[in-house]
């Protein structure tokens, strides 16, 4: 008999969210631990020590969101896997999946700064993702989250080729102080041109 995943640090559990988070009512499931810093993050939380922080193996986490099973059921929802980074964690999400089966849908808010065959294997078992994609300029990406933002393009293009675009759905924001509206533009019309239809544009209001 397979021994049991270890437990894993998650920096929230909400519940009954509605219209935020994919189709129908869900539970959004928040991990601890991101590879991006970016400079108005939302979950600072995601970045600090996970001391203290509630931990959940799979069968423990299915165990405390299965009192919403008739809400999922009902609407079509299910979880929705967030953080920090949830393709880092894409073999706890699969372990997952097997709990809950077809009953559920299964979603993941991701920034797609994960290697390839964490793509592959997240489009085996997530049923809509949706990417937080920021930029199409490699500077202003660098400047501000740290990171590649080729690796999100390439992983993108990866993720397009294993799921129906109708699955994805990209966010573009307007980062104040360090992009502006015709960025914007351009990011939304690269994302047009390789076949991304659903596309959110919003504004990053700073605290």
């Amino acid at each position: 008999m397979p021994l049991e995943m270890e437990a894993v640090p998650f920096i929230g559990i909400d519940r009954h969210r509605l219209g935020v988070d994919g189709v129908g009512v869900t539970t959004l499931a928040a991990f601890h631990g991101c590879p991006l810093r970016c400079r108005y993050c939302l979950n600072h939380r995601c970045l600090e020590a996970p001391d203290g922080l509630p931990r959940y193996t799979p069968q423990q986490l299915y165990d405390r969101v299965a009192i919403d099973n008739l809400y999922f059921i009902a609407t079509g929802g299910g979880v929705c896997f967030g953080g920090g980074e949830p393709l880092l964690r894409v073999d706890f999400i699969t372990e997952f999946k097997a709990l809950c089966g077809k009953s559920w849908n299964i979603t993941a808010e991701t920034s797609l700064q994960v290697p390839r065959e964490a793509v592959e294997k997240a489009a085996e078992v997530i049923g809509d993702f949706i990417v937080d994609i920021k930029e199409s300029n490699p500077e202003t990406y660098r400047a501000y989250t740290g990171g590649d933002a080729e690796l999100s393009w390439s992983n993108l293009s990866l993720l397009l080729s294993l799921v129906h675009p109708e699955h994805i759905t990209v966010r573009v924001p307007l980062i104040p102080d360090y992009n502006d509206e015709s960025a914007t533009d351009r990011t939304a019309q690269r994302l047009a041109d390789i076949g991304i239809t659903r596309i959110d544009r919003f504004t990053y209001r700073v605290q």
